[in-house]
């Protein structure tokens, strides 16, 4: 760990001085493939299969270039927080038991979030020590449709207040303090709402992967100066998966047109309407929903926290991570 912070920071102190402040430092996709080092490939073909999601292709190669090296990233910060955990506990003569490490994923619809959360998922719990990873997604602390549509929200989820962000910074305070047995809600993407009185259960795991449109939007800042907790402050590092605005509606419409002939033709789906009408009325649905919703929501709540995240990993027209930013330290 000692050995990578020094290369970061000599690399930052190398750069010319200029306008340029930014707080990342920029890879491209051979220069962060390097970083690899000797980390091992754990995961198949078939592996990847099971975890990527509908019109989200990944392969081999993408794993080896690019998660690998951010396992063996993650490993190396999870193991110093661990130590930092560790020093605070002995200098306020504390026994709180371990506390899980947490890593936020965001971006946009569409943009592939449930497929690098579960690859990384399945990464992170084949390291050499075995940790229990846990994964939840944000969208079961969305209020019920018959709430949204009675606040006229409907039309809004996705936005920041159609969750219940009460029970969502409950729920990450308690994993974070080392609770046992932590509820989280569950969603249906077949039915498009919670899944009334389910719930999956958080057991103190070693790390908790949080993956969510809005994750990293920050609350309104008190004017009495009181603390006002936002989800971000419980996480230990970030993830921000971005891509072209056009190629995220044409990924967008393309999984829409997929789901037509698959999930959208059971009788239980909230779409099943959709797939019912021509190819022509579907696209143009489509269309009208990424603009509508999806669009205004990136535009307004997800793009503008892009910079806050510890990783930005940045998609090409094929989804293919071409550019990788990781802040400095």
């Amino acid at each position: 760990m000692v050995e990578l912070v020094r290369q970061l920071r000599d690399e930052a102190a190398t750069e010319t001085p200029g306008p340029n402040l930014s707080p990342y430092r920029h890879f491209t996709r051979e220069e962060w493939a390097q970083l690899r080092a000797d980390t091992p490939l754990t995961l198949t073909i078939s592996d990847l299969k099971r975890l990527q999601s509908i019109n989200d292709p990944i392969s081999l190669e993408e794993v080896i270039a690019i998660y690998l090296p951010l396992s063996r990233l993650l490993a190396l910060y999870v193991a110093a927080t661990q130590g930092l955990f560790k020093a605070t506990q002995r200098f306020l003569g504390a026994d709180d038991g371990k506390v899980p490490y947490i890593i936020g994923v965001a971006g946009s619809v569409a943009v592939g979030k449930s497929t690098t959360a579960r690859v990384l998922q399945a990464l992170l719990s084949r390291w050499a020590n075995t940790p229990k990873v846990d994964l939840i997604t944000t969208d079961g602390f969305l209020l019920p449709n018959a709430q949204l549509e009675r606040e006229g929200l409907l039309e809004r989820k996705g936005f920041p207040e159609s969750y219940d962000s009460a029970k969502l910074l409950r729920f990450l305070s308690d994993v974070k303090a080392g609770r046992s047995h932590v509820e989280a809600p569950v969603y249906s993407h077949l039915t498009y709402d919670v899944v009334p009185d389910e719930s999956v259960g958080v057991d103190r795991p070693d790390i908790l992967i949080v993956e969510g449109v809005n994750v990293l939007l920050p609350s309104r800042l008190p004017r009495d100066g009181k603390e006002t907790p936002f989800v971000s402050d419980f996480f230990d590092f970030s993830v921000y998966l971005d891509a072209d605005e056009d190629q995220l509606e044409k990924w967008y419409v393309s999984r829409f047109m997929r789901l037509r002939s698959t999930a959208f033709r059971d009788p239980r789906s909230y779409f099943k309407k959709f797939s019912e009408v021509s190819d022509a009325e579907a696209e143009e649905v489509a269309r009208s929903i990424w603009k509508r919703t999806n669009l205004r929501n990136l535009h307004e709540n997800i793009l503008p926290t892009r910079a806050r995240a510890s990783l930005i990993l940045t998609k090409g027209s094929s989804h293919r991570i071409e550019e990788v930013a990781l802040r400095k330290l």
